[in-house]
């Protein structure tokens, strides 16, 4: 029996743990409709670790990354979650995706580039406008490292504008939302299941 497809989250917050946070909250319900669809999930808040700049895969003492690295390797999903300020995704997804610049040059032992067969999906949250922007940073980042985009696989919420109403505040997910949560999930998976059975090609 083939093992579980896994997915794993990285929230681009800019509030560490244990303080609630929206971004998390959307990775979590994100992690959720991927279980419906037989999904392991783990999250990560990538603001609690120490990731050093730079774009090499360890960038030596100290160096958080190579830890979390090993999980964005082992996992068949990524999910990455930023928050939105000033219209642009946090300074903390921009690390991430430094730090991915080091798949670029990295290969597996056939000479295919580390990241092909891996699924990416994008959540975005802010009281501001940006959502379509930032998607567009972020899957292009992550088609050129290696990761494959599925349909429709971004989710967002925009509140009112300098309003301080949070998507953590709402008190029901609105129905656009987990609609499209349930759509980047399923596709997701779906897209995942299908490079695990047919790889893209060495040549």
């Amino acid at each position: 029996m083939n093992a579980p497809l896994t997915a794993l989250a990285i929230t681009c917050t800019l509030t560490p743990s244990p303080a609630a946070s929206s971004s998390d909250l959307l990775a979590t319900q994100l992690l959720a409709a991927l279980g419906e669809h037989g999904v392991i999930g783990e999250r990560v808040r990538a603001v609690d670790l120490a990731l050093s700049p730079g774009v090499q895969a360890d960038m030596g003492h100290g160096d958080e990354w190579p830890a979390l690295r090993r999980k964005v390797l082992d996992a068949d999903i990524l999910v990455l979650v930023t928050p939105t300020w000033l219209g642009q995704h946090s300074s903390v997804a921009q690390r991430v995706l430094e730090r991915l610049d080091a798949e670029l040059g990295a290969t597996d032992s056939r000479g295919r580039p580390t990241l092909f067969d891996k699924v990416a999906i994008a959540g975005v949250v802010g009281n501001e406008d940006g959502a379509h922007h930032i998607a567009a940073i972020l899957f292009q980042a992550l088609d050129d490292v290696g990761f494959t985009i599925p349909a429709q696989g971004s989710v967002y919420w925009n509140g009112e504008a300098m309003q301080s109403t949070d998507y953590k505040d709402l008190a029901e997910t609105p129905e656009k939302v987990a609609a499209a949560t349930a759509t980047a999930a399923r596709n997701a998976a779906h897209l995942a299941r299908v490079l695990r059975e047919r790889e893209y090609p060495v040549s």
